[in-house]
């Protein structure tokens, strides 16, 4: 049976629905924004998070207020579906079709928790699969010009940390030996798969070979294998490529220059939940791993990707450190990795 299956006809009731809006400064050195929408029913609420990047989309958002038709009774699976037929944007979204993934995942993951909470049943009760510890990493970008200092600092705080890290061109021989030296890099993050976003950083054929020869048992997430010599230079590492940018669909997956080991299911990036669950079966029907990672989360959306992590891929390094980690001013006192289960009683809800 599919894991769709066990979800699609959970009965939903939806009376209405409010948008909250979140802020906070983050550690990349942006204002983070993002919309909480909160579907009620039957004296219960589900919630969810739109991540979409651009405050103007959120604006908009919240400017417009809860104008779509979604009062009614409704089979979870025929919810999202209507959701799929929405119009969710008052005005075009500036990243085009990503951030309609992104906002649909928050409406049909807010109507998850509230069908759930009806039901008077957690998520994982209903999948099957016991929620267990969830292993995650940091994701960490160095500064330019590059220093350890940041990771320095969070290995101070916390010495069992793990981490996740943006290579750069300004990484040096000196760098790459330091952070050698720590033993706490478990991931590499090439970036090199964004096209206008703040964090674009070209294929690079020598900085490629010199992290992969650094980090010989580290994971290589997102290289750009079209720019010259790059595929040559990571020829002999294609076991341990991943990939994070580009994975929106089983299509997406099927589409990649070589079979993937690993793959990034990214819950608001595949953009619905049917899309997510189809993502889960199909990696674990193909010996393909997944790990999960985060969108700079403000409200519940992190909870939740850490919840579906704890029953998918609980031992892969999740991109999924607590949102105390993406504070522009981290302290210490943070969680260690993993971190226990920790479910709400009822709902798609983490943390209680």
């Amino acid at each position: 049976m599919s894991t769709y299956t066990l979800l699609v006809d959970l009965p939903l009731t939806v009376d209405g629905y409010a948008l909250e809006g979140l802020v906070r400064e983050v550690s990349s050195g942006f204002t983070r924004r993002s919309t909480v929408i909160a579907l009620r029913g039957d004296g219960h609420e589900g919630r969810g998070e739109d991540v979409v990047y651009d405050a103007e989309d959120h604006e908009a958002l919240q400017a417009a207020g809860a104008v779509q038709p979604l009062a009614g009774s409704w089979t979870l699976g025929d919810f999202c579906a209507h959701v799929d037929a929405l119009e969710l944007f008052p005005v075009a979204p500036l990243r085009g079709e990503v951030s309609r993934l992104y906002r649909r995942w928050a409406f049909h993951s807010a109507a998850l928790d509230l069908a759930l909470r009806q039901a008077g049943r957690p998520l994982h009760d209903v999948l099957g699969r016991p929620p267990r510890p969830v292993t995650f990493v940091v994701s960490l970008r160095l500064g330019e010009p590059a220093s350890i200092e940041p990771l320095a600092r969070l290995l101070r705080d916390c010495p069992t940390l793990r981490f996740k890290l943006d290579a750069t061109p300004s990484w040096d021989d000196a760098l790459l030996a330091a952070l050698v030296a720590t033993g706490a890099v478990d991931s590499i993050d090439f970036k090199g798969l964004y096209r206008g976003s703040e964090v674009d950083n070209p294929g690079d054929a020598v900085l490629y070979r010199r992290v992969a020869d650094a980090f010989p048992d580290a994971w290589l997430e997102d290289p750009d294998l079209e720019a010259a010599g790059t595929d040559e230079a990571l020829a002999a590492d294609r076991d341990r490529i991943t990939w994070d940018a580009p994975i929106h669909s089983i299509a997406d997956i099927e589409a990649l220059p070589f079979a993937p080991r690993m793959v990034n299911v990214k819950p608001s990036r595949l953009g619905g939940l049917e899309r997510l669950c189809a993502a889960y079966d199909y990696c674990a029907a193909h010996g393909i791993r997944a790990y999960g990672g985060g969108q700079f989360e403000l409200g519940v959306g992190r909870g939740q990707a850490q919840y579906l992590a704890s029953m998918f891929h609980p031992e892969t390094p999740n991109d999924l450190a607590p949102s105390g980690y993406n504070e522009r001013a981290r302290g210490a006192g943070l969680p260690a990795s993993p971190l226990p289960p920790s479910p709400s009683a009822t709902g798609f809800r983490w943390g209680g």
